[in-house]
């Protein structure tokens, strides 16, 4: 072989193994882009999640426990997007491959509370915590589920396990305070309220609940502070307001209670009724 004619073959084996490893890293980039966006965060779109996750699940290169984290996080996006019916067939998938992952139960239980189909979620829920006894978001969105049910004894054993379980969120605290309440156990609930705020100094929904409380206890002078705190953090917030204007009735300020329950009814017109059956009206 003349010198030219090896040259060319050196120069078109080198271009060629250029192309490989250039058509390499972009394929390896890709997959990196994917991975990332089906991984989400918290400031990434619903819809790059599921295009990201879609990629991955129809590459068909990928091993089982990706395409498992892949269908749950899809399945995540679409719950977001509210999308519940594909979301549900996403965590079908996704237990079909992983039938003992617990995650991906609490999740699809979540996407058939969501729907309104409680009975299907309360079972998924129950899966869920049956494979990870410790699964206090499992035990919160149960508790979440008997509350609305009127069921709040049930309510309240699901809320003692989450708070145990994960007793650095603050709206637990909020929601055990709110269910003691309920059920009358006034100074627990103000105990939990205590450390709802603690741990969330800017929960309104905190200190709208210690203030019912202790308007429940007689102590209007206090319920009138924290409702008050309440409406600096969320002026809007009918609950606060309707509060407030029974504490400044009970203190004998009838102009000011007057036009507080006003305000609050013109927020929410179903205000009145929702306090009533619990004695505050």
């Amino acid at each position: 072989m003349s010198n030219v004619a090896q040259t060319i073959v050196r120069v078109t084996t080198s271009m060629l193994m250029l192309i490989f490893f250039a058509t390499g890293a972009v394929a390896q980039n890709t997959k990196l882009m994917n991975v990332e966006l089906c991984n989400g965060g918290s400031k990434m779109s619903a819809e790059s999640q599921i295009t990201g996750c879609t990629a991955l699940i129809d590459s068909g290169l990928e091993n089982s426990q990706t395409l498992v984290v892949a269908y749950n996080n899809r399945g995540n996006a679409h719950t977001r997007r509210g999308e519940y019916d594909l979301a549900i067939k996403d965590y079908d998938e996704c237990i079909k491959l992983y039938p003992n992952y617990a995650r991906a139960f609490n999740n699809r239980g979540e996407a058939y509370a969501k729907k309104g189909d409680f009975s299907r979620a309360i079972e998924d829920f129950d899966v869920a915590i049956s494979f990870d006894p410790k699964y206090g978001s499992a035990f919160a969105n149960r508790a979440q589920i008997y509350e609305n049910a009127g069921k709040f004894d049930r309510a309240l054993k699901d809320l003692d396990e989450a708070v145990r379980f994960l007793p650095a969120v603050g709206s637990l605290w909020n929601k055990r305070c709110w269910a003691r309440f309920v059920v009358g156990n006034f100074q627990s609930a103000v105990a939990d309220c205590n450390e709802a705020i603690r741990l969330e100094p800017n929960s309104a929904a905190a200190l709208d609940s210690r203030g019912f409380t202790y308007l429940k206890l007689g102590q209007a002078d206090l319920a009138r502070t924290d409702f008050s705190s309440a409406l600096q953090l969320d002026p809007k917030l009918a609950s606060a307001l309707y509060g407030r204007g029974l504490a400044n009735l009970h203190a004998g300020e009838l102009v000011a209670g007057n036009a507080d329950i006003a305000a609050a009814k013109a927020i929410d017109q179903t205000v009145v009724g929702k306090f009533a059956r619990y004695g505050l009206n």
